[in-house]
């Protein structure tokens, strides 16, 4: 096999060979191009702080160091806004010694500020999963502006496998971008190919949302049912700045329109303090076909979600927000994201998550 990240039929050979295992069994819908979506276990771990397994110790042998008590699912819960949950997921892993795993909340998750990362055994990271891990898998769920209704089977974050380093150089990106362009303008390519924020639409002076502070609660199964008015406030501008406000969570979008080739999956990278007072975008994975033209976008904008630190920020048109990390596929994955499959965000512009009226 290639370096580089593996593509749905991979998957779904994994999955047959167990080395994705899962009770019950995947349902070939949390098979995405360039990952899996993970479900909800029957309970959830109300914890009294965010941890670590560590090396060489379970997460279930540390669970009793910081449980606070259980709720049980199965008919439906309120996970609330400022408390850590622990939840054992359905899928676990009996990876080969080549193949290791990144985990990422789903671009709905991170749109509800749901904070939401992957812990399993031996960690001291979140999110990163050893080659040959052999063992459970948990999300830790922290929910910072909205409290959220969740069931059994819900799948809030996704994992991505790879074989080796397939991250492109910037002299790669480079000549990408020169035969299948990245983005709609110059790109800004440094150690991955950069964004920046838009706060100079072409129309209107909508530029954002910013979470009201008290809200009622959300069911992450209902699709398109909330009025954005009762969680959100617009946020507005006529000279291409805001000042975000420590503590406040916003929703933003790139300037640039992103294009991601099917041969390619991209991960937005950690945010870092030299840009700013700031934390953009919690859902990283960027599947093949995403604002690519066979799959029916023309490039599609990404969605910042972001949120203010220490000190109020000035945050002005243009300013470079982030990056985009490339890396290849070990082939195109015979799904692509928009096509034939139920891709929320093609195409998209300035968006709330899909438990939102248009």
């Amino acid at each position: 096999m290639n370096n580089g990240v593996l593509p749905s039929q991979t998957l779904t050979a994994m999955i047959a060979n167990g080395e994705i295992t899962a009770d019950p069994a995947v349902d070939p819908a949390q098979i995405q191009p360039a990952s899996v979506d993970m479900r909800l276990g029957n309970v959830a771990y109300r914890v009294r702080a965010s941890f670590l397994a560590g090396a060489g110790r379970k997460v279930a042998d540390r669970l009793p160091e910081f449980q606070m008590h259980e709720v049980d699912l199965t008919n439906g819960a309120v996970l609330e806004k400022g408390c850590v949950y622990v939840v054992p997921l359905m899928e676990g892993l009996a990876l080969p010694d080549d193949i290791q795993a990144v985990a990422n909340a789903k671009s709905s998750t991170g749109r509800l500020d749901l904070l939401t990362r992957t812990i399993s055994d031996d960690s001291v990271e979140f999110d990163r999963i050893a080659p040959g891990y052999d063992g459970p898998l948990y999300a830790e769920i922290c929910p910072r502006s909205f409290s959220v209704l969740v069931r059994p089977g819900m799948r809030l974050n996704q994992i991505r496998f790879r074989q080796g380093n397939a991250k492109l150089d910037d002299a790669a990106l480079e000549a990408l971008h020169n035969t299948t362009p990245l983005v709609d303008g110059t790109p800004q390519i440094d150690d991955g190919l950069g964004f920046s924020v838009d706060l100079k639409p072409a129309k209107g002076n909508l530029v954002g949302y910013r979470a009201k502070p008290h809200t009622g609660v959300i069911d992450l199964d209902r699709i398109a049912a909330y009025n954005p008015a009762d969680f959100w406030e617009e946020v507005r501008t006529d000279n291409g700045q805001i000042i975000l406000d420590p503590g406040a969570f916003y929703i933003l979008v790139s300037n640039e329109a992103v294009h991601i080739p099917p041969q390619y999956a991209a991960e937005m990278a950690p945010y870092v303090a030299m840009v700013g007072e700031f934390r953009v975008h919690y859902a990283g994975f960027f599947d093949p076909g995403f604002g690519n033209a066979e799959a029916g976008g023309a490039g599609s904008r990404g969605v910042l979600e972001v949120r203010c630190h220490e000190a109020p920020f000035v945050l002005e048109h243009g300013q470079s927000v982030g990056r985009l990390v490339y890396e290849k596929m070990t082939e195109v994955p015979d799904t692509l994201y928009g096509a034939g499959i139920a891709s929320n965000y093609q195409g998209q512009g300035l968006k709330l998550s899909k438990h939102f009226k248009a």
